[in-house]
């Protein structure tokens, strides 16, 4: 029997975390996670440098996380805004080094403010504060453990939010562990499929094989996307693909896979706003580099015919719920 859009609505809603069992273990989760930055592997770089004494690794990040900015979004997924914005914490630094991150300043650039628990458990509940119909946590793999250290914090002060994790979907299965119960909408990205191509444009040969387990384990914890009954997303699992000019293979295959292996009810964001940024299409030292620029196969917008056959690999594939 085909599903409905009626099949995936939640009449009472409660965010994971304020479940008693959940609740009742923060403490311990939050040992758990701090314990974690001794060594840390909290994404699939597993850099194991000491962050609680201030050691970095890639994501140049030590014991407290650097958050950019907070404020009530409402240019996030249509399910996510609802009427009064989706309460947006975006965090400094990141795990990859996208050459065309459209965000590089953040991610790239030595940004943000190091923010201790008790802080940012308050940035949280201001955003409660201010009708915000979800906590959205932006580019957070790296800083999975101070995550949970402030949501444990803010939940004892009255946060009931649902939790939206927004990730490129390069996350490590220790992290997913720790959000267990914790997170209640997953919103990975699944950016590139091929080795070779996530080498070259996220610098991360191992980008797909870690967002295939990272996607599957969060389908498990979250299942697919729910709503409530006034249309504003609760709970389930909501997956980005930005539409890479000249890889109608990458679509396919990405799409295929969520469909096959995840769920043909899988909810998917098709966005066609990938533009040239950051390192794309800078002057290359390369002299047989074509135009003189480099990354010039993706140094163009994508056209809306490629856009489209993106959405039609997703028909093609059994997927039919989009933003």
């Amino acid at each position: 029997m085909a599903s409905s859009a009626g099949d995936f609505v939640i009449e009472d809603f409660t965010p994971a975390y304020l479940a008693p069992e959940v609740y009742r273990g923060l403490s311990g989760r939050v040992a758990a996670a701090i314990e974690s930055l001794r060594c840390c592997r909290a994404c699939p770089r597993r850099c194991e440098v000491d962050r609680l004494s201030e050691r970095v690794g890639f994501c140049r990040t030590g014991r407290h996380a650097a958050v950019c900015s907070a404020f009530a979004h409402t240019g996030e997924e249509r399910c996510l805004v609802g009427r009064h914005g989706s309460g947006t914490v975006f965090f400094g630094r990141c795990n990859l080094h996208c050459v065309f991150c459209q965000n590089w300043d953040i991610s790239q650039e030595e940004s943000g403010t190091p923010c201790e628990a008790d802080s940012l458990a308050d940035v949280l509940l201001a955003l409660q504060e201010k009708g915000c119909h979800n906590i959205n946590f932006v580019t957070p793999e790296h800083v999975v453990p101070q995550v949970i250290e402030a949501l444990a914090i803010a939940a004892e002060r009255g946060l009931e939010l649902p939790v939206v994790y927004n990730t490129s979907g390069y996350d490590s299965m220790e992290s997913l562990r720790l959000l267990d119960g914790l997170a209640d909408i997953y919103m990975p990205d699944f950016k590139l499929w091929s080795p070779d191509l996530c080498a070259e444009y996220l610098n991360a040969k191992d980008y797909a094989e870690h967002a295939r387990q990272a996607i599957t384990e969060m389908h498990r914890q979250v299942g697919d996307l729910t709503f409530t009954p006034d249309g504003v997303a609760c709970r389930g699992l909501l997956v980005r693909y930005l539409v890479m000019p000249g890889l109608p293979d990458e679509s396919r295959q990405i799409l295929e896979w969520l469909a096959r292996e995840v769920s043909p009810d899988t909810f998917v964001n098709i966005m066609g706003q990938y533009r040239p940024e950051h390192l794309v299409g800078r002057m290359s030292e390369d002299p047989n580099a074509a135009g003189g620029v480099r990354y010039p196969k993706i140094n163009r917008r994508p056209t809306r015919e490629e856009i489209e056959s993106a959405y039609e690999a997703a028909r093609k594939a059994g997927l039919w719920r989009f933003d």
